[in-house]
């Protein structure tokens, strides 16, 4: 017990050896200012200073009210992301430095002003922050070499759309401004489960640009990006039918037909277009056989028969027999 006594009044001598002399001669401890901060700490304690040109975001909204209340709301409005415009310097950091705009009594000569600049110096503005993920493939691509910039679809300060800022509603309104036949095809019978909202364009294209034809997200043609969801139709097989190995559209639409299974014709007419010389008459809708009801006309056609259409891995299967 006397040991552990003493082992504790050394240990309280030490901690008196790290005490500043103020406070082991009773001096009262520093407390801290109370009342108005002097000037020069306020200055220091400022915001930094505007780099040459610039005039800060509180300047723009004098004139530019609802643009910058439109802007608060986005994406880009958010001043706590540092990623961000706001974070940066403001509406200047995508319009560029704005003093000489402010100068000139808001001639717009002064100032990037988007839709009056070339389509390829919108980009590289926008992609001054958006050349990763999704964008990577933007410059070569399909839309970029038909002239087609950023603003083309998104808007900044007045979006439509609950996400990416678009211009329209919905993805599936703004793709019809361009790609009307391929959105009307959605209103057919056999289509692709867009209508239902299970699905949307960028579901099978990134508008930015991709590795396959078409826009496509996934590999690099088409019959990838098919089977990246039709996985059963992936193969190999043993036997291959080679309109599906050479491109799946070459029997079936993918935005939509009249007829079952997306198909481009109807059956047996799509097969007889390649078949035409085979044990099977080239001609089904004869006297005979309309008399007789063909199976061929009627039903499943010829994948009554042939209904392992996409491929087959029996040893008997060169013709696709179920």
């Amino acid at each position: 017990m006397p040991i552990r006594f003493s082992a504790i009044l050394v240990f309280l001598g030490c901690l008196g050896m790290f005490t500043p002399a103020t406070a082991r001669a009773g001096a009262p401890p520093k407390l801290p200012r109370i009342g108005p901060v002097p000037t020069h700490q306020q200055a220091a304690q400022a915001a930094p200073a505007l780099p040459s040109g610039y005039v800060g975001a509180d300047t723009c909204v004098t004139c530019h009210d609802s643009e910058g209340k439109s802007l608060s709301h986005t994406e880009h409005g958010r001043a706590a992301n540092p990623r961000t415009p706001m974070a940066g310097m403001g509406c200047e950091s995508c319009h560029g430095p704005g003093k000489a705009h402010v100068d000139a009594d808001g001639d717009i000569t002064k100032i990037r002003v988007f839709p009056k600049m070339a389509a390829r110096d919108v980009t590289q503005v926008c992609l001054t922050c958006h050349v990763k993920s999704e964008h990577v493939n933007w410059q070569g691509s399909a839309h970029e070499t038909r002239n087609l910039s950023c603003i083309t679809c998104h808007s900044v300060h007045s979006p439509k759309s609950e996400v990416a800022q678009l211009k329209k509603t919905t993805q599936i309104e703004l793709c019809a401004t361009c790609h009307r036949p391929q959105v009307l095809k959605v209103q057919r019978t056999a289509h692709m489960p867009v209508r239902e909202g299970k699905m949307e364009c960028t579901s099978c294209h990134n508008p930015h640009g991709s590795t396959n034809q078409r826009l496509l997200k996934v590999g690099n043609y088409i019959n990838e990006s098919c089977i990246s969801c039709h996985t059963e139709k992936r193969g190999p097989f043993l036997f291959e039918h080679p309109p599906g190995r050479e491109s799946c559209v070459t029997c079936h639409d993918p935005h939509g037909s009249s007829n079952e299974r997306l198909l481009v014709a109807k059956l047996p007419m799509l097969c007889q277009r390649c078949h035409i010389g085979t044990n099977h008459p080239s001609t089904i809708y004869d006297g005979a056989q309309l008399k007789n009801v063909s199976i061929r006309i009627v039903g499943r056609s010829c994948v009554a028969c042939h209904e392992n259409i996409h491929g087959s891995n029996s040893p008997s299967g060169n013709a696709f027999h179920r």
